[in-house]
């Protein structure tokens, strides 16, 4: 069957274009939960009861859709026939807004980016997860699962839904030889100069960081959301440096596809959907991982700990990641389905094909986002690190 339909992908990409942040998660490459970090002691659910009747869901544009948006793609309604919950759909643009709306203790679930699932465990906005209760968590890829964006000390707070990475793209017939380095978005000789393209938000801070691990081995970064104080201003005074080369700082999806289809923007940092789109659109375009590797999302469904709807919480995280769910949910959105049976299920059977779902090997070269906090998530006691708050702050001076 042919490829999702540009179309299709036009209209994830309208849905999600005021959202200024992607639907993404955060990542340090190593498993076992975020080293150096302590969460309150929440209890989690010990046996599933019955539905409370309804849910109020908190979501990233694309996840939650109840046919409002387009009557052919609807995974809300199956569930509230299913379980008899009755779901009420907020979204957000942005994580930092998540976490402001978590806060009035008014929604039970969240799909939280990796930018967000840090900072809503530490502030007892959710509680851990008893993945005992959710059938459909045996299915979901076992490299997904007690990660630091997602667990602490081996404690799940909620459930793998989808991730992707954030490439380099380039316009072929501009952009020659094709690069295999972020050295041509970064290196202040790039001839690219005017025409480069980079993410705009403070968690793109870690790409600079990640290729300063890999090119500049002395400052001694090991994962690219854990900067010192020397560490963070090498990266922020390199971004400063790219600030020379940038034609745009893109939150506009749409926006990107029509830099690189009128030239202004001929390489940088994006999505796979947005390639998709791209090359549907005729526009000459190819991405890759480069040599340094790549940051990228994993985004997690989490629990509101004041939550009084609980049993109708854990039935739809059971939902949304059974295969028929997150398969619709990763192909709309444009993403990796976490359940390993998702992709029988995609309508477009190249499609775990084409965003690498289930490839272990390809995942481990994604630094997925998470949110720095002062402990150190390199496991170094002897420093404090950079937490998000200086990583706005500096944003905001790197852009001018």
């Amino acid at each position: 069957m042919k490829r999702l339909s540009v179309a299709a992908s036009l209209a994830v990409l309208a849905l999600l274009a005021a959202c200024g942040t992607s639907g993404g998660s955060s990542s340090d490459n190593a498993a076992g939960g975020s080293s150096g970090f302590s969460a309150p002691d929440l209890p989690k659910l010990d046996k599933l009861g019955t539905g409370e009747g309804k849910l109020s869901v908190l979501a990233w544009p694309g996840y939650a859709e109840d046919g409002s948006n387009d009557p052919k793609v609807d995974w809300v309604t199956p569930f509230e026939k299913q379980s008899g919950c009755q779901v009420t759909v907020k979204t957000f643009g942005t994580s930092d807004e998540a976490v402001s709306l978590m806060k009035t203790g008014q929604y039970d679930v969240v799909s939280a980016s990796g930018d967000a699932s840090l900072r809503l465990i530490a502030g007892g906005q959710v509680e851990p997860v008893n993945t005992d209760l959710i059938p459909n968590y045996a299915d979901i890829y076992p490299f997904l699962k007690n990660r630091p964006w997602n667990s602490v000390k081996g404690q799940m707070y909620g459930v793998p839904h989808g991730y992707g990475a954030n490439l380099l793209m380039w316009r072929t017939d501009k952009v020659k030889p094709a690069p295999t380095s972020w050295s041509v978005v970064f290196d202040a000789n790039s001839p690219y100069k005017g025409t480069v393209t980079a993410y705009d938000s403070p968690i793109y801070i870690a790409d600079a960081a990640m290729y300063l691990m890999a090119t500049k081995p002395d400052l001694g970064i090991k994962n690219p959301y854990a900067l010192d104080d020397k560490q963070f201003t090498a990266v922020v005074d390199l971004l400063k440096q790219q600030k020379t080369l940038v034609s745009e700082y893109w939150s506009d999806y749409l926006k990107e596809v029509q830099a690189f289809t009128s030239g202004n923007s001929v390489v940088g940092t994006t999505w796979q959907v947005i390639a998709n789109v791209a090359t549907g659109e005729k526009v000459p375009v190819q991405v890759t991982v480069p040599t340094e590797g790549v940051t990228g999302w994993s985004d997690t469904w989490m629990v509101s700990a004041t939550s009084k709807n609980k049993n109708c919480a854990y039935m739809w995280m059971n939902h949304i990641i059974s295969p028929e769910a997150n398969a619709a949910v990763a192909e709309y959105f444009g993403e990796s389905p976490a359940n390993a049976k998702a992709c029988a299920k995609t309508a477009d059977k190249n499609h775990c094909t084409t965003f690498h779902a289930g490839d272990q090997a390809y995942s481990e070269k994604i630094w997925y986002w998470t949110t720095p906090i002062e402990q150190c998530l390199d496991g170094r006691t002897d420093v404090k690190c950079t937490d998000y708050t200086r990583w706005t702050q500096a944003w905001t001076q790197i852009k001018g």
